[in-house]
């Protein structure tokens, strides 16, 4: 059994599963500007918690167990996995792939065509980035989203700069600016980010 808020907005095509909360004043399934002719549907698996004034548009497929802070905001054409939390204020653009028991803390944003791979930790304020030269010609088809592989974590107030890969089970530190990619079992800090240690196995 569902419980709903009677002051949140569920829209048609919106497909639900069993055991969900959603808390007053979200919406769900709001058709994107671009969907004119045909809305997707919007799929959202058993277990989910969805927080007061959470913004999630059409066209996201979610798994089991999802969980929203209050006023988060996914746009439209998401892939999302199991078991993954998206925090207060955070905002995942479009065309993202979050794989499962992803974590992303609160303030953090997620730019269209990132990739996060399964267990990536993203912490607070972290902003990944995916324009090269914002603003030029060509920008809008030239966007390349970083991608978080298994188990890696960024630390607090983090830059990630576009198309950046984060290896395996990689630290960035808080407040890091990364530049290039990140060698698994990496730790890097600093702005630019560098390479400091390896994760040994008391890090874990």
């Amino acid at each position: 059994m569902n419980n709903i808020s009677g002051t949140s907005i569920i829209h048609p095509g919106v497909k639900l599963g069993s055991n969900i909360t959603i808390e007053d004043y979200c919406v769900i399934g709001v058709p994107a500007k671009s969907m004119v002719d045909e809305v997707p549907p919007t799929i959202i698996g058993d277990g989910a918690y969805i927080r007061s004034f959470t913004v999630l548009y059409a066209g996201n497929v979610i798994g089991k167990n999802f969980s929203s802070g209050n006023k988060a905001n996914i746009r439209e054409f998401n892939t999302i996995g199991d078991n993954v939390s998206i925090g207060t204020l955070s905002i995942v653009e479009h065309h993202v792939i979050i794989e499962d028991e992803v974590r992303i803390h609160s303030q953090a944003f997620i730019p269209e065509f990132s990739t996060l791979k399964k267990g990536a930790w993203i912490g607070p304020q972290v902003v990944l980035t995916n324009a090269r030269y914002p603003l030029s010609r060509n920008s809008k088809n030239e966007l390349l989203g970083p991608t978080l592989e298994e188990y890696s974590k960024v630390g607090a107030s983090s830059t990630i700069l576009p198309g950046v890969v984060i290896g395996a089970y990689a630290l960035v530190g808080a407040g890091s600016t990364v530049t290039k990619d990140v060698p698994k079992n990496a730790v890097v800090v600093g702005n630019p980010a560098r390479c400091i240690r390896e994760i040994v196995e008391h890090d874990y």
